[in-house]
């Protein structure tokens, strides 16, 4: 498991961080999730993928209270679209959270926005946000506009934050990538959404993103994912230094 950390730009604080993970194998060494998530989702292998993250993440957040570190912000797990073929699929996440004795609030579930696409399953996902909510978990639609978001999502499902995909931040001078950034982070701002812009890397596109007040980064310009260890020693309960 490693953790890369959200950054709020209004005061430079670390205020999430979302859990990957990263395959190490003893002759091919470090095998990256775009090259094995898609087998495991081929095999049927990413639910119990994802539970083993999620129970890791679990592991961790029980160790840092046990040391009576405060948990000012939530840590992210990714869910696979697969899950959502299980009507019952929160229960196993509930009772993971409740044999660590995880507080509400600190878990956030994140959904990709493919997860949407399916007519049939739109109902189902719709309660599924409804049980993260009332089981203490928060959620965020992950990879939003990579796709083909429609607006329609925002207004039909209760999602606490939303992930702009990288693609947005590509060429952050053009003027006409500018208005579409600005006038989504105005209106989610009208909704009541948190927004993350995520694969950020430059100087530049910081700038920008505090000019129009986004709310969170995540990023190379602050930080590589990191293993846990150089995460809590860099980023628990401080502010980042590089704003």
């Amino acid at each position: 498991i490693y953790l890369q950390p959200k950054v709020r730009l209004r005061d430079g604080a670390v205020c999430g961080a979302e859990a990957l993970v990263r395959w190490f194998h003893p002759q091919r060494g470090v095998i990256y999730p775009s090259d094995f998530i898609p087998l495991f989702e081929k095999n049927g292998n990413i639910c119990s993928l994802d539970l083993y993250v999620f129970e890791e993440v679990c592991i961790l957040i029980r160790k840092w209270l046990d040391a009576d570190q405060r948990m000012n912000f939530p840590i992210s797990v990714n869910l696979s679209r697969v899950h959502f073929k299980n009507l019952n699929f929160l229960r196993e996440f509930s009772r993971i959270k409740q044999k660590h004795r995880i507080p509400d609030g600190v878990i956030e579930l994140e959904v990709t926005e493919s997860s949407f696409f399916d007519e049939q399953q739109r109902e189902l996902v719709k309660s599924s946000i409804e049980q993260m909510h009332a089981s203490g978990f928060q959620c965020s639609l992950d990879d939003f506009g990579v796709g083909f978001s429609s607006l329609a999502l925002l207004q039909e499902f209760d999602v606490d934050t939303i992930k702009l995909d990288r693609h947005f931040f590509g060429d952050i001078s053009n003027v006409k990538s500018q208005h579409v950034i600005a006038s989504f982070i105005e209106l989610a701002g009208k909704l009541g959404i948190h927004i993350v812009a995520e694969g950020i890397e430059t100087e530049q596109q910081l700038v920008y993103l505090r000019q129009v007040n986004c709310d969170m980064v995540q990023g190379y310009v602050f930080s590589k994912p990191l293993p846990p260890e150089e995460f809590e020693q860099h980023y628990f309960n401080r502010s980042m230094d590089k704003m």
